[in-house]
């Protein structure tokens, strides 16, 4: 039992840090070493188990990233930026394994990140499932195969407590169709349109995004000409598959160089 590599969860009193440590504890293939939250959280110095609303798991919830990193061979973070590069920070001083399922980061947190993957594995995606995944691979062939007369749409729906828009997933889906086509994103890329925007630029890829209720995730990927339409889809129903993804990420990552990973990696893809 202690050879199985040993996890951290961050953020674990969110929606996705508790399903990551249900996954953790219930997969034999991995062991649950450490637990965190923001200093002053209410569930410091609980049992994780018990403040999740269920039996004693024997790992404390605790403020200290660098204390419970040292114990890890792993640490899937699914929180927010400036935290998310702190950790990983601290995870490659640990040479552990860092998963970031975290969304909203900026060119500056992606330049520190890129440093850390110089003396640990970190593996990144805007979306761990397998379908996303798949459907991203879809979305730059089918890109690639037709020309600018074909306008591309992204629109993404999610739940009414989602922070930043457009998902990570929708910019991976558009980082893939522009790849497709062979130009830079953020030249092409139309995040908003309110008012006289004048007619759609030839070439632009567009996104919307639908926040309301629930909804786990849901991804079109609309290729538009005259006459027809190509509509690529992903719809998620549970959150339980990116806390899957996330743990075979984390596996997958030990023994492995030093460097940056996406999930395609991960998959074989």
């Amino acid at each position: 039992m202690t050879d199985l590599p040993g996890i951290v969860v961050t953020g674990a009193s969110g929606r996705m840090g508790r399903m990551l440590i249900a996954a953790v504890a219930a997969s034999g293939k991995a062991r649950l070493v450490g637990a965190l939250e923001r200093e002053g959280h209410a569930w410091v110095g609980q049992d994780a188990g018990v403040a999740m609303g269920g039996a004693p798991i024997g790992v404390l919830v605790t403020d200290d990233p660098l204390e419970a990193f040292a114990k890890a061979q792993a640490v899937i973070d699914f929180t927010a930026p400036d935290a998310t590069v702190g950790f990983a920070a601290l995870a490659a001083q640990a040479r552990a394994v860092h998963v970031i399922g975290t969304t909203g980061l900026e060119p500056a947190h992606l330049a520190k990140i890129a440093a850390a993957a110089r003396h640990a594995v970190i593996v990144r995606a805007g979306n761990m499932s397998l379908g996303v995944n798949l459907l991203t691979q879809l979305t730059q062939r089918v890109a690639a195969a037709l020309d600018a007369d074909w306008d591309i749409e992204i629109v993404e729906a999610h739940h009414n407590r989602k922070v930043d828009a457009p998902s990570g997933t929708a910019l991976m889906l558009g980082e893939a169709a522009a790849a497709g086509r062979g130009v830079d994103l953020a030249a092409v890329s139309d995040r908003g349109r309110d008012g006289i925007t004048g007619a759609r630029e030839r070439g632009h890829i567009g996104f919307a995004a639908i926040r309301g209720g629930d909804v786990v995730g849901e991804h079109d990927v609309i290729f538009a000409a005259a006459g027809e339409r190509i509509v690529l889809r992903h719809i998620a129903t549970d959150r339980a598959i990116f806390a899957r993804g996330a743990l075979r990420a984390a596996l997958w990552g030990q023994d492995r160089i030093p460097g940056e990973y996406d999930m395609l990696d991960v998959l074989g893809i």
